[in-house]
């Protein structure tokens, strides 16, 4: 019997699966912790894909203040991965890109590609409307989705959280985890 394929590979149900300590962060000037519903989307697929949700929190659509949640949880060596959800569209408010992209010591360009090409599927040319965007923050992988439910199931589902699975073939995030902070 095949294993169970999964975007652009497979998942190896003989490989161990290490959970990653994730933290979700929602960037929204209009949102509270009860209208919050893509930050409680994603909490619930980071937990029901075995992962640990670390932190949680919304903060407004300021780039200092995003700045200062992201660098306070890459600084605490406590998460492995943070996924923001909103700020990435093209009104004046959409700040993520401009408070996180600085702070990557290293951008993953493919996400953007790959992030377009599943939200194509979904929303056709309107994917033109996002900034998503993924980089590492001091050994953390940083991901930035829009912030509709459409925008994080398929950024989640079928793009982050294969890469986040350790059983992933035929290669992960996971896996180069020990490995980010090299010199």
């Amino acid at each position: 019997m095949n294993a169970p394929l999964t975007p652009g590979g497979r998942v190896d149900p003989a490989a161990p699966f290490s959970p990653v300590r994730v933290a979700v962060l929602t960037i929204s000037d209009t949102r509270g912790e009860e209208s919050d519903t893509s930050g409680h989307l994603l909490a619930e697929r980071v937990a029901g894909a075995g992962h640990v949700l670390a932190d949680r929190g919304i903060v407004a659509d300021d780039i200092d203040a995003i700045r200062a949640r992201v660098k306070s949880w890459t600084a605490s060596r406590a998460i492995d991965a943070i996924v923001t959800t909103g700020g990435t569209g093209l009104t004046g408010r959409d700040v993520t890109p401009e408070a996180i992209e600085p702070l990557f010591d290293k951008r993953i360009e493919g996400f953007s590609a790959v992030f377009h090409l599943v939200s194509y599927q979904s929303v056709g040319l309107s994917t033109l409307q996002s900034r998503a965007l993924a980089g590492l923050i001091d050994g953390v992988f940083v991901f930035c989705l829009p912030g509709s439910n459409g925008a994080v199931r398929d950024g989640w589902d079928k793009v982050i959280a294969p890469q986040l699975d350790s059983r992933h073939r035929p290669c992960n995030l996971v896996e180069l985890m020990p490995r980010l902070l090299e010199a």
